[in-house]
């Protein structure tokens, strides 16, 4: 317990201690711990007698300090009284010096508000520096709407924007301003795209005029002589036709604005657009040369207006897109070109649209543009032109060189050679006859050949101006004329020799026509070689082949004249009205059939006139008709429709033969050698001889032997003859059966036919 107290009381004099000296705020904490123990109605005593003990150490210490304390108060109340005369002078001065300082403070009143105004001044004439630019740049740009300079107002807006706008500071007529703008760019815009539009427009319909000024400059300069050539000065301005400003102005209007990319492809694609119209042609442009011509005029003015774009505007369009729009132009033009010229089947035409697109393509040849791919379809074209030539000729050869098919009469020099002038004659020996005298040819000859220069005339007339050697000239003129002669002429002679109206004499001057045209074919050459500077003897020329044409039509003649011939002795020989059931003749020779002479005599009137053929025609033509003759009276004979023969018809055949043979040895045509024409009855001859010199004994005997008399006489004709004869007598005895010369003659026709028959089976098993 002593103990506890102790502790209790050091305890409550820790407390105390820490009151003494901590801070009132605090002190919770210290009170605190006086709660939390038991004691603490003794530490209140304590705290008690600590409270008096400071109360006497305060009392004491006021004793100590109480005089001093009254000597300050009486110094207080002196000061106090001196301090209220301070203050009346204090407050006297300062009515004397407000009473003086009136009049400063009123003159610096007045300096404070002129300062203010000074300063408002300077600050409106600073703003107004800056504001005044504004104001007049506006005006400007307003001045440049108006007068629709869009470019220069741009410029002017994005220096107002910029520069003028930030300097003059925020107004509400610089946020008016600043508001607009955007509006002025959109309406700049707009406007600039509205005039690139009219420009298009007006560009598109301008291109017809523009091709038309490039293309005459071009036909101006002349056609370029050959590739080495250098293209024509490009005169033409297309700006002297169109104006180009507004491209330029809203490339650069685009180009401020940040959207050239924009402008760049929509002009790209509105041209192209234009071009697929230009490119599309009219659906009868084939009807008329001025449809072609606006068509090349268009496609021109298009590409000139390009190229000049190309090289004035710096990018809007590039080569690459020129080259890509042309490389489509070419292959539209091309297709459209190869359709409609495929309709057309005039000549001139054709050769003008040639002449067009010879133009067409120097002229952008001129601009640069490659222009091989437009040569090499008119060298298409120029085969479609050969089959139109063709074509027309054919109509020519068969229509316009009609013919009187008769020898030219001439009386005079000027005529003769009028004639010569037209087809180059050469014969010495008819050049010294005298008027009047007949040129062997007939009209169709000079005709004939003038179209065949005619025609080489317009093959040339194409390959001129294509920029084509000598050389390659002359090749397509000879590969034409060829066509002309091997197809078109020679189906015309076909045809005039096939014509059912065509007799003998016709054909015989057919011949002598063509005679004469295969002559001339040299100089048809000489003809070519002249007008293209090249040699036909050169290694690479072409030859023509006329020769062959006017060789195969005069042999064709030749075969119709056969025919025509042959066809004329059947008509004769369908008059034959043979007895075949005559008697033998009594005395005297026979009479020649009334048909036969009148056939002898057509030959002979024939043959007449076959005197100027050339050649071996007319001995030919005279022996065919021999042949014919014999083989068609063989021909007779052998019938099965004849069934009997009688020797006397046979003496009356014999007569008839002797007639012909009688008109083979007069020489109807010259030229024979010997009895050559009489071998054509030599046949019929031995057969008739066997049978009316009844020479059986001597044709059984020597039969197979060279020497035979009867070596052309064939048994199985024999026999065939002998079998009709057979009949004839088994019917005379019919009716004389008891004549002992009948029985005697039927039993030696069945011998001889019996030995025919073995004799044909051994020599023709």
């Amino acid at each position: 317990a002593p103990m506890a107290s102790v502790e209790t009381a050091a305890e409550h004099e820790r407390i105390l201690r820490e009151i003494e000296s901590t801070d009132t705020n605090c002190i919770g904490p210290t009170l605190r711990s006086v709660y939390d123990g038991q004691e603490h109605g003794l530490f209140m005593e304590k705290l008690d007698v600590r409270i008096r003990n400071h109360d006497r150490e305060i009392e004491k210490m006021c004793n100590h300090h109480f005089q001093g304390f009254v000597d300050s108060i009486t110094e207080l109340l002196k000061v106090r009284g001196e301090a209220q005369k301070l203050k009346s002078q204090v407050t006297e001065t300062n009515r004397h010096l407000q009473d003086d300082g009136k009049e400063l403070m009123g003159s610096m009143e007045e300096l404070q508000k002129c300062r203010v105004q000074q300063r408002n001044m300077a600050s409106t004439i600073d703003k107004l520096s800056h504001c005044l630019p504004v104001l007049e740049m506006y005006s400007r740009l307003q001045e440049q709407m108006r007068a629709k300079r869009y470019y220069p107002a741009l410029r002017t807006l994005e220096q107002l924007e910029h520069t003028c706008l930030p300097r003059a500071g925020q107004y509400r007529f610089c946020s008016i301003m600043a508001e607009n703008s955007p509006k002025l760019r959109t309406q700049i815009r707009d406007t600039a795209m509205t005039q690139l539009r009219d420009f298009l427009e007006s560009i598109r319909k301008h291109s017809d005029k523009i091709g038309e000024t490039a293309i005459r400059q071009v036909r101006g300069h002349g056609f370029m002589s050959d590739l080495l050539t250098p293209p024509p000065k490009k005169k033409l301005q297309p700006q002297d036709l169109v104006d180009f400003s507004p491209v330029y102005c809203c490339l650069h209007i685009y180009t401020v604005l940040g959207l050239r990319d924009v402008f760049e492809n929509y002009y790209r694609k509105q041209r192209r657009k234009q071009a697929r119209l230009v490119l599309q042609p009219h659906s009868n442009m084939h009807e008329t040369l001025e449809g072609y011509r606006r068509y090349f005029n268009q496609i021109a003015g298009f590409f000139v207006v390009e190229d000049h774009v190309l090289h004035t505007t710096q990018g809007l369009v590039n080569r690459a897109y020129v080259e890509e729009l042309w490389e489509l132009a070419l292959s539209k033009l091309i297709a459209a070109l190869r359709t409609h010229s495929s309709y057309c089947d005039n000549p001139d035409l054709v050769l003008d649209l040639k002449n067009l697109i010879v133009l067409f393509a120097d002229t952008l040849q001129g601009f640069g543009f490659p222009v091989s791919q437009l040569f090499d379809m008119l060298l298409e074209m120029r085969e479609q032109y050969g089959e139109i030539l063709l074509k027309r000729w054919n109509v020519t050869f068969r229509y316009r060189t009609g013919d009187n098919f008769s020898p030219i009469p001439v009386s005079t020099e000027e005529e003769y050679k009028h004639y010569t002038s037209q087809f180059p004659v050469q014969d010495p020996e008819l050049d010294k006859l005298p008027f009047p005298k007949k040129l062997p040819f007939s009209q169709f000859v000079p005709k004939v050949y003038s179209q065949l220069k005619e025609f080489i005339y317009a093959c040339l007339k194409y390959s001129e101006d294509l920029h084509l050697s000598s050389t390659e000239v002359d090749d397509m003129i000879r590969k034409s004329t060829n066509l002309l002669l091997t197809r078109t002429l020679s189906h015309c002679l076909q045809y005039a020799i096939k014509k059912k109206n065509v007799g003998l004499a016709e054909l015989v001057q057919v011949i002598i026509n063509t005679t004469h045209l295969e002559q001339s074919c040299h100089f048809l050459e000489e003809f070519i070689s002249n007008i293209t500077n090249v040699p036909p003897d050169s290694a690479n020329a072409t030859k023509l082949y006329g020769t062959s044409t006017f060789k195969d039509a005069r042999h064709a003649a030749e075969a119709e004249i056969y025919t025509n011939l042959n066809a004329k002795i059947d008509q004769f020989l369908q008059l034959a009205d043979y007895d075949w059931m005559a008697p033998v003749p009594g005395g005297g020779s026979l009479e020649a059939s009334d048909y036969l002479m009148d056939l002898i005599a057509f030959l002979n009137s024939t043959f007449s006139v076959f005197t100027n053929l050339p050649g071996k025609v007319a001995q030919t033509a005279c022996m065919s008709a021999c042949k014919h003759i014999s083989t068609s009276l063989t021909q007779l004979l052998l019938d099965p429709e004849v069934r009997q023969i009688s020797l006397g018809a046979l003496h009356q055949l014999n007569a008839d033969v002797k007639e012909c043979e009688g008109f083979a040895r007069a020489g109807p045509v010259a030229g024979f050698q010997g009895d050559t024409l009489l071998l054509a009855f030599s046949d019929l001859r031995q057969l008739l001889e066997l049978f009316t010199l009844w020479d059986w004994s001597t044709y059984l005997a020597d039969y197979g032997k060279a020497t035979c008399k009867y070596l052309r006489v064939n048994p199985h004709t024999a026999l065939a003859l002998l079998e009709k004869m057979k009949e004839t007598s088994r019917k005379n005895n019919v009716f004389a059966q008891f004549r002992k010369t009948d029985r005697d003659r039927q039993k030696l026709i069945d011998a001889i036919i019996k030995q025919l028959r073995n004799l044909i089976a051994q020599h023709h098993t």
